[in-house]
């Protein structure tokens, strides 16, 4: 499974992105999908996760009723719709997928990784 972000980009506070996660070489629909982010010095952490349903979904608190993660299982997308930015939320942004029974929040559960997009918000 290949994974490519997009959509990051320079906001200020308050805005919002929506960033994409478009797959190819295989189709989504039975991997659990994630995203994380990894802030410059810090260690990768999770933001939010979706079964391969689409059904259940899981956020950080970090980022609870602020981030909406879905999937279209036809277009072989994930998204993750970012609304009320704050410049915490500032890193680099990343796709992920996994075949698993249950769900996870931790990054080496996720076996294909897309390459990151950068979001940077400004205050």
């Amino acid at each position: 499974v290949q994974l490519q972000a997009s959509g990051g980009g320079l906001v200020q506070a308050g805005a919002s992105l929506r960033l994409s996660c478009v797959a190819s070489g295989r189709t989504l629909s039975r991997y659990d999908m994630g995203w994380f982010r990894q802030a410059p010095g810090k260690e990768r952490e999770f933001v939010a996760a979706v079964r391969w349903s689409g059904v259940i979904t899981y956020y950080a608190d970090s980022v609870k009723g602020r981030f909406t993660m879905s999937r279209d299982n036809a277009k072989n997308t994930v998204y993750l719709q970012m609304n009320s930015l704050k410049p915490e939320d500032t890193a680099v942004y990343y796709c992920a997928a996994r075949r698993g029974i249950t769900y996870s929040d931790y990054d080496r559960d996720y076996d294909y990784w897309g390459q990151g997009t950068q979001v940077t918000v400004s205050s």
